[in-house]
């Protein structure tokens, strides 16, 4: 199959609600200075979700930061905003919940851009899409999509505008490339995931996280990983089999067909992930430019 060249990687980056100062920052200095980073980069979307959201899912949430200045804020500089509403164990007694709702309604009136949700349940899907038709959905990767079959049928549904495949999918390029045009613009690559290549527990592990989310009382999810204690490394990360670095990015992924990564980082701090946005977005040469005004930012608190 004929490869159809891309020329832009848009980037769907973590901490709508728990980064938002870091963004208030980072934003405004993206668009003023674009000659410091790569022209061939853009941002796609923010994605989070506020605490105490039972329709949450994937990270445990501790994002307190004003809906409405966070959505304010996306508006302003025409990138789309994502509520990330993964809960895998939701049932019909859920849908009823106050504060998601305000959310979802908050997110579907009245932007200039569209926004989205990030999603697993269909019992959920079904109820947004009738009750806030606005919204857009991305299939979440809580889904544990690792058969490619599996994969391409959720890349099918028309209910989905983006598809997360496990990141364990990443490298499978010669199945990658049997897709459509149409179906590799749906693919939303998570790149710098540091979980096991290995781990046969994911599902269960996010599952754990939906309890919690929902409030029920219950132990902590056991990881089995090794060097689990060492908690979420960059670099480690880099030695995932699963990793997309910049080069692949450009040199693979691009000149494949495929234009859209996901930065996971939510549950992490934003000292990491302007190191992210460092290596992702910016040039080498002014790398240490945006790490100063980021951090000589008094008003920022990174650690």
């Amino acid at each position: 199959m004929e490869s159809v060249k891309k020329e832009t990687a848009y980037y769907h980056l973590p901490g709508l609600f728990e980064f938002y100062e870091f963004y208030s920052v980072f934003l405004p200095l993206f668009y003023a200075h674009r000659e410091y980073f790569y022209d061939w980069c853009e941002i796609g979307s923010v994605y989070g979700a506020p605490s105490d959201c039972i329709w949450g899912g994937g990270r445990t949430s501790f994002g307190d930061h004003d809906p409405l200045e966070a959505l304010s804020l996306m508006e302003k500089y025409g990138i789309s905003a994502r509520l990330t509403f993964s809960n895998s164990l939701l049932t019909k007694k859920h849908l009823s919940d106050k504060k998601c709702n305000d959310l979802c309604r908050l997110f579907d009136a009245g932007s200039k851009i569209r926004n989205g949700v990030i999603i697993y349940s269909d019992l959920l899907l079904d109820y947004i899409k009738e009750k806030y038709p606005n919204l857009y959905f991305v299939s979440s990767t809580t889904k544990v999509l690792t058969d490619f079959q599996r994969f391409r049928e959720e890349v099918e549904r028309s209910d989905f505008l983006y598809v997360v495949p496990d990141f364990r999918l990443n490298k499978a390029f010669v199945r990658l490339q049997t897709l459509t045009e149409g179906q590799k613009d749906k693919v939303e690559f998570l790149c710098n995931e540091c979980c096991f290549f290995g781990c046969k527990d994911r599902k269960h592990c996010y599952e754990a996280v939906s309890r919690k989310n929902l409030g029920e009382v219950c132990p902590d999810f056991s990881c089995k990983a090794p060097d689990i204690r060492e908690g979420y490394r960059f670099s480690k990360a880099m030695e995932n089999p699963g990793f997309i670095g910049i080069d692949d990015i450009r040199n693979v992924y691009l000149p494949m067909g495929f234009s859209n990564f996901k930065i996971e980082g939510r549950g992490l701090g934003s000292a990491l992930i302007l190191e992210f946005l460092l290596y992702y977005m910016t040039k080498p040469e002014y790398q240490l430019r945006v790490r100063e005004e980021i951090y000589l930012d008094n008003m920022l608190d990174l650690f």
